[in-house]
């Protein structure tokens, strides 16, 4: 695999911008980024000059989102401006000297399309717990981007598919099986959810290596597999695991519990996770209104039984600090790619098994068919003159009479045949 790879499958942007014929044009997302960044502005300072929040001008740079109307008019002018900007800055480079020929890059060039140094905060460290999902918080830090993504014209080691998979399995692994424990309540359902997530993303990797958000991809399995109904007819699942020690976690985790799955989704992916209300929808494969309804009921109810939750920041918090409670530990990536492997070999020989017994059973089943028609017997016809038949006894009149009869025109007749002797 070569550069590309590890863009696609770590950290490519969610989404795709959506382009109108008659709109002001755009630069890429990309580019958009290297401009703000080639001023050394934050998308604080875009945003206030804008009048949007910075959330409008992450998901704007991101692809996610794409500016409208008056909005988009003004953020390509002021596009326009940095652009022009930075043209006038690079004239006035290659007139002044150089005092060194060849300088390293510095984060705030905007060379790099994703450097590694973002002016913006870095996310915290896992063990902080941030966030129930570890994974770039879509409302407070921006996308990390790998630190191997150097200039363009740089040489970057080319990752094998087996690198790639692990990669992606070490930044999402450890938040997904906090997730998960947040959806079911169960530690190792939880564990084993991510571990089925990911051996379907490795049985499926040419697809899940070019999506837009790999991450996103492995979270929505997870997130099947842990709220599939069919867990509580296993034996081991029919009773409740030892629920937190702290008491307000027991009371958090028993509102959850009791939520509707699809409102507990919701509620985990926007005020866990950090997704926006479209993002939402679209992974819980729901309609944006529905989404927003099914995100106001569960916070209705997480309020009415825990009214120092009705603030979202809090309820955040509180999910984030529920989360990192608990020892989570996911397993080791070759494990992990160990087990696909051998779970797609044991179904690919079971489907050879199940062809070969099919073909088998059709085979004999064409050397034993009948290749002729084969008209039905007939039902019997009852024979007129010949008495119902009855139970032993003694002969009556009539009976005794045809038997005479019988015997007498048992050789004149040609009704009957003697049989020859032999």
């Amino acid at each position: 695999m070569c550069r590309s790879i590890y863009v696609y499958v770590l950290f490519r942007t969610k989404g795709h911008t959506v382009t109108q014929r008659h709109a002001t044009p755009l630069p890429a997302p990309k580019e958009r980024r290297r401009l703000r960044e080639a001023r050394s502005l934050t998308q604080a300072q875009i945003a206030a000059r804008l009048g949007v929040p910075r959330e409008t001008v992450r998901g704007w740079e991101s692809g996610r989102t794409t500016p409208r109307g008056r909005r988009r008019e003004a953020y390509a002018n002021l596009l326009a401006e940095l652009a022009s900007d930075a043209a006038d800055r690079a004239v006035r480079a290659e007139d002044s000297p150089a005092p060194d020929p060849a300088p390293e890059p510095q984060a705030t060039t905007g060379t790099d399309p994703a450097p590694a140094s973002a002016p913006e905060p870095a996310p915290a460290p896992e063990a902080a717990g941030p966030t129930p999902g570890a994974e770039p918080d879509a409302k407070h830090e921006p996308t990390p981007t790998p630190p191997a993504q150097a200039e363009p014209g740089t040489t970057t080691p080319s990752l094998t598919p087996a690198q790639a998979f692990d990669a992606l399995y070490a930044f999402c692994a450890p938040a997904l099986v906090r997730q998960a424990y947040l959806l079911t309540g169960r530690r190792e359902l939880a564990r084993e959810s991510v571990e089925r997530a990911f051996q379907l993303a490795w049985q499926r990797w040419p697809e899940v290596a070019v999506d837009r958000d790999p991450a996103g991809w492995v979270r929505a399995a997870a997130y099947e597999y842990a709220l599939s109904p069919w867990h509580r007819f296993r034996p081991r699942y029919r009773h409740p695991e030892p629920p937190p020690a702290d008491a307000s976690d027991r009371a958090l985790m028993d509102v959850l519990l009791h939520l509707p799955p699809p409102q507990r989704r919701t509620l985990l992916l926007y005020d866990g996770v950090g997704l926006d209300l479209p993002e939402t929808a679209a992974e819980t494969e729901a309609s944006t209104p529905a989404t927003a309804n099914r995100l106001l009921h569960a916070r209705e109810t997480v309020a009415s039984r825990l009214p120092e939750l009705s603030d979202p920041v809090t309820l955040n918090r509180r999910l984030s600090e529920l989360a990192s409670t608990e020892r989570l530990r996911a397993a080791k990536p070759p494990a992990v790619r160990i087990g696909s492997e051998r779970r797609a070999r044991f179904w690919t020989r079971a489907a050879i098994a199940f062809t070969v017994a099919l073909v088998g059973t059709t085979a004999l089943t064409l050397r034993t068919a009948p290749t002729r028609y084969e008209p039905p017997v007939p039902p019997g016809e009852t024979v007129q003159g010949v008495p119902p038949r009855v139970a032993p006894g003694s002969l009556s009149e009539e009976e005794a009479e045809l038997r005479a009869r019988l015997r007498e025109e048992t050789l004149n007749g040609p009704e009957r045949l003697a049989p020859a002797p032999r």
